[in-house]
């Protein structure tokens, strides 16, 4: 990230969001939220003394997951870029009260500005590719899980309790701050479930692996790995999975039930084995849930801004899983990482540079092939009543001098304005009414009677 945002052919806009697209394949133009951190960027050099002096304490900090704090003015991540910090308005004391501005007083550069606004950008590209990522399934809506009760973490929160700038310092601690003694973690929360989402997350089962040998290592306490199929399919994967195995780690193969209970002051975890047929019970002071993958909330939103489509799970879908993998239904917007689907992160880079690759290969070409069946105006019986605009799904269609018209390069040949026209003013490309009955004619001449 750092290579990224020094170079000098690379544009960086953190705390940004895109609002709108507009245009096609070699000719987008794009619109830009920068939002407003009330810092300015060009005369902020990091040097964390607002950050020191505020006043404003003890918020919780969304990077540690809640299990730590934060200021008002704070940087949302660690090895921010650029590092520059965020001020919070819905909880600085000045923006709440109307006094304070500690930080603007101390600041020695003067880079604090209370009175910027969010402001658009707007550019011109040839292509974009998309890696919006994913979100972690939140497993308080699933009450078999004890998502809620003490000690009941998710292994995003283990991550950040054993990173060295954690929220304990690296220390793995109960809420009393003792280490753990039994810890039990959960495999496929949220995944694999027909109630939640019903494919594999992929990468649940070499997270719980790695938090298990880390814990171990970190603790030396006895750690089981409830689990209902290893999958451990990358690159050395099934040798780790043997290696944590000769650490002491215990692995239950669970069925489709398993609970988590709070019993005489300890956490209970039952499940059935699958190998003996009874049921388990595992009293543990500790116990990880390994969430799964879920599309970004927004996944929606996002694809609608883009012209691109969403699968049944919600993750932004491709052009083809095998031959177009990292292109989409609209020309010159690609996808990469786990917006596409779960992946983990050696699958990930590969898709990016795929992704950067077919980019890249578009642009040096300097033309564009477009679909052979698009759909065609004509203009003298068009009436100029919008109806195909509102049905397109790829905004190919627009209204000049009162007329339909269709952009080429946009339409995908789909047909829902040739079937919506009520003027029977538009056709598609090899497939006119004329073309269409000269089949069904030569059809109908063949007898092989």
């Amino acid at each position: 990230m750092v290579s990224v945002g020094q170079h000098e052919n690379i544009e960086l806009l953190s705390y940004s969001e895109v609002e709108e697209v507009s245009g096609y394949v070699g000719n987008f133009q794009v619109q830009v939220r920068k939002k407003a951190r009330y810092v300015n960027e060009d005369l902020c050099t990091g040097c964390g003394l607002c950050e020191e002096k505020c006043p404003a304490r003890k918020i919780p900090s969304e990077f540690n997951l809640g299990l730590g704090t934060r200021k008002a003015i704070y940087r949302p991540f660690a090895q921010a870029v650029p590092n520059t910090p965020v001020l919070d308005p819905e909880h600085c004391i000045y923006f709440l009260r109307g006094k304070c501005r500690a930080c603007e007083k101390l600041c020695p550069r003067q880079a604090i500005d209370f009175e910027q606004q969010d402001r658009i950008v707007e550019f011109d590209v040839g292509a974009i590719i998309l890696a919006t990522g994913y979100d972690l399934f939140d497993p308080s809506g699933a009450a078999q899980f004890g998502y809620g009760l003490d000690n009941v973490l998710t292994g995003m929160e283990l991550e950040r309790l054993i990173s060295a700038d954690g929220p304990t310092g690296g220390q793995v601690v109960l809420k009393d701050g003792t280490p753990p003694r039994r810890m039990a973690i959960l495999h496929c929360v949220g995944s694999r479930d027909e109630q939640y989402h019903e494919y594999c997350s992929r990468v649940c089962c070499m997270v719980s692996l790695k938090l298990a040998h880390l814990v171990k290592e970190a603790t030396g306490a006895e750690v089981y790995e409830v689990y209902r199929d290893m999958r451990a399919f990358g690159k050395g994967y099934e040798e780790f999975y043997n290696r944590v195995e000769h650490e002491g780690v215990v692995f239950i193969r669970r069925g489709e039930d398993v609970e988590v209970t709070r019993q005489d002051g300890r956490l209970l975890v039952t499940a059935g084995d699958v190998f003996s047929g009874e049921s388990v019970e595992l009293p543990v002071d500790m116990v990880v849930l390994g969430a799964g993958l879920e599309p970004r909330r927004d996944a929606g939103s996002v694809a609608r801004v883009f012209g691109i489509g969403c699968g049944e799970a919600g993750f932004f879908t491709e052009r083809h899983p095998k031959l177009a993998p990292v292109e989409t239904a609209s020309d010159g917007i690609f996808i990469a990482g786990a917006c596409q689907g779960p992946k983990d992160i050696p699958d990930s880079v590969a898709q990016g540079g795929a992704a950067a690759a077919a980019a890249l290969g578009m642009i040096d070409l300097g033309k564009v092939e477009v679909e052979p069946i698009t759909s065609f105006v004509d203009k003298e019986r068009c009436v100029g009543c919008g109806d195909c605009i509102l049905v397109c799904s790829y905004t190919a269609i627009s209204r000049i001098e009162g007329k339909a018209e269709i952009n080429s390069a946009l339409c995908k040949g789909c047909g829902a304005c040739v079937a919506t026209c009520p003027a029977g003013a538009i056709e598609a490309l090899q497939y006119t009414d004329e073309q269409i009955v000269a089949e069904i004619e030569g059809a109908l001449q063949f007898r092989p009677w």
